[in-house]
């Protein structure tokens, strides 16, 4: 779902090592006994703070600890800002990507992904109370339409743009603002992830609705390009998680329902 930033091409990092039979990252991830992993941590119910606004919560956050604990490591949260996500893993700000990342073929030939943990696609939402008909990507012409910048939703709204389609962009950094500004009726309507609407949506006495949705995608863990190593073990750990059935666990908890079965199948 997100888009490509600016690439900056560095150097692979070495082969994992272990020590005393005991899991050690010297080599495999940049601080010894840690995975560091960024993340937009901004994008519920993917990656959010909690209650205390400190605390990471979320699918992706609660994936993220299982797999660091899968490979004996402790995970460290990193929060940045969506537009600069891709050029910090170059610049080894962080060891791995964990931000429902779509795996595309311009990512694939800058980074390394992992396999794919769910799928997810895009959707429209409008107020409940919404007069507005609109069914399909093609009555958004005309409307005011919010989204996540840099972001599929992005991208969708952009080839829109190009095809001739006339609507009035309003584009934010955080998905979490799109909604704030539908509630208050400074938008018309929100392009985003389905996966994002379900949180809103499902809320109880939620104002929001979703209308249409379509596009599959997939999501992946974002590493370095050439760093098959680390690439190597969270693939095996992610492996494990779904076999054991801790993926599944983890999207009931978060969802509600199992989404991620079905990208294994």
């Amino acid at each position: 779902m997100k888009k490509l930033a600016a690439l900056i091409l560095v150097v692979a990092m070495g082969a994992s090592a272990y020590a005393g039979g005991k899991k050690d990252s010297g080599g495999l991830t940049m601080t010894p006994g840690f995975l560091s992993i960024g993340m937009e941590i901004g994008y519920p119910p993917m990656e959010y703070f909690g209650a205390d606004g400190k605390t990471p919560i979320g699918f992706d956050v609660e994936m993220g600890k299982a797999i660091a604990a899968k490979m004996g490591l402790e995970p460290k949260f990193v929060d940045t800002a969506w537009d600069g996500i891709f050029a910090g893993v170059n610049t080894n700000k962080y060891d791995c990507i964990m931000s429902s990342v779509t795996i595309n073929e311009a990512r694939l030939k800058a980074h390394n992904f992992s396999k794919p943990y769910i799928r997810n696609t895009l959707a429209i939402v409008l107020p409940k109370t919404s007069t507005l008909k609109v069914s399909s990507p093609q009555d958004l012409a005309g409307l005011r339409v919010s989204y996540q910048e840099e972001t599929t939703s992005d991208d969708f709204m952009t080839g829109l743009a190009e095809k001739g389609m006339k609507f009035t962009p309003y584009e934010y950094d955080k998905v979490m603002y799109c909604f704030d500004e539908l509630k208050l009726g400074r938008v018309d309507v929100i392009m985003t992830d389905l996966l994002v609407a379900y949180e809103y949506v499902g809320r109880a006495d939620s104002p929001f609705k979703i209308v249409w949705q379509g596009g599959e995608e997939e999501f992946g863990i974002c590493m370095r390009k050439g760093n098959n190593a680390l690439t190597e073990a969270i693939n095996k750990a992610l492996d494990e998680l779904f076999e054991d059935g801790t993926m599944q666990k983890i999207s009931n908890n978060i969802f509600g329902m199992d989404l991620v079965s079905a990208v294994r199948k």
